[in-house]
């Protein structure tokens, strides 16, 4: 589910939102490949096939989305390492 009215618009808020799915600050089950580990590999950067709009992507197991957030163009081009790697400052 992505929610529209949530838009990461910063790598600050990107952070924090990669912080809060590794802490498991959201509440979720089964995302694919976090608790535990040094990057992030339940979370993807990705664009909506309908409308192109990138947004960042909370994975299951089975790689179904759990939860979705919309983020800026900005974002999307410069977050991607903080993505694929996880964030560097301690918990």
């Amino acid at each position: 589910m992505i929610n529209d009215n949530d838009v990461i618009e910063t790598l600050d808020e990107l952070e924090t939102f990669l912080r809060l799915v590794e802490n498991g600050g959201l509440g979720l089950e089964n995302v694919a490949g976090v608790a535990g580990v040094a990057g992030v590999a339940g979370v993807a950067l990705a664009t909506n096939n309908s409308d192109g709009r990138p947004f960042v992507a909370v994975l299951d197991d089975n790689h179904q989305l759990l939860l979705g957030r919309y983020v800026s163009n900005d974002v999307y081009e410069n977050g991607k390492d903080m993505v694929r790697y996880g964030t560097k400052k301690p918990h």
